[in-house]
């Protein structure tokens, strides 16, 4: 137990550490170097080069950094955006709310990292419109669990007593079922940047997300699949990045699902 809380909290600490001081630490991820085209791992450069010589350790790390901030960009817009809108639909009710739902059904229709590639196709490649595409994607998620969570505590006592007295539907949703409904918000955060960071790097392995000479995870591998018979490397340490992220975030929200869900709290004896 200790074990699953530890590893993913310090890969998380790390990857945004990471990213944190790509700013500041002296890295060249976009120098050329003919001399070491394709040179495998060595103790010059711990996991070696790509086909233009360039070191792979520091286009991971600034890979890192567009990683992060594509998942905050994203997830922190699809957060507000979503949430804001299921806490309406659920307030209201009636024929807006179904509204709400058919909405929410016709973009669950399709399949999201196919919606997310179209927009992005249809917006051109870059950061900015990979953050936008991701975020018209991703705030269905957020809008759902906050429509069904106000829903299911709309009726409560002190909820009631609230319209009663008068107070008005945005200071009850601010005040009184926002701050219910903020943890599992937080769960579905975590996954929603798990999802990200994969998004990202599949825009950016098909080209529509972070473009050259910019670093980013998806694209390493883009580059390295050309050459993966002599040099797997380039392939290998974006692959594994993108791995243990995704699996320690993973490891991190369900761990904190399991805290906040009262099936497992033991009772008192």
């Amino acid at each position: 137990m200790k074990f699953r809380m530890t590893f993913p909290l310090l890969t998380i600490l790390c990857w945004g550490l990471v990213a944190l001081l790509a700013g500041i630490l002296p890295l060249e991820p976009d120098r050329i170097n003919l001399e070491k085209v394709l040179v495998p791992p060595d103790w010059q450069s711990w996991l070696g080069y790509d086909d233009l010589g360039r070191a792979i350790v520091d286009r991971l790390v600034m890979g890192a950094r567009t990683s992060l901030l594509v998942a905050i960009c994203v997830v922190f817009i699809s957060a507000v955006f979503g949430t804001l809108l299921g806490i309406l639909a659920g307030s209201i009710g009636g024929r807006w709310d179904q509204c709400f739902v058919i909405i929410l059904d016709i973009f669950m229709a399709f399949p999201g990292i196919l919606l997310a590639i179209a927009l992005a196709g249809l917006l051109g490649p870059g950061i900015l419109n990979a953050v936008i595409a991701l975020s018209i994607v991703g705030w269905v998620g957020f809008a759902r669990l906050a429509r069904a969570q106000t829903l299911s505590i709309k009726h409560r006592e002190h909820i009631m007593a609230a319209h009663a007295l008068g107070m008005r539907g945005w200071r009850i949703g601010r005040q009184h079922i926002l701050p219910l409904i903020t943890a599992p918000l937080i769960v579905e955060a975590t996954f929603a940047v798990a999802a990200t960071v994969i998004a990202e790097a599949s825009l950016s392995f098909l080209g529509l997300g972070v473009q050259a000479p910019a670093a980013s995870w998806g694209s390493m591998i883009r580059e390295g699949t050309r050459y993966m018979l002599v040099a797997p490397h380039m392939v290998l340490a974006p692959g594994i990045a993108i791995c243990v992220v995704v699996l320690s975030i993973n490891l991190l929200g369900d761990q904190f699902r399991d805290r906040i869900d009262v099936r497992q709290l033991k009772p008192l004896s």
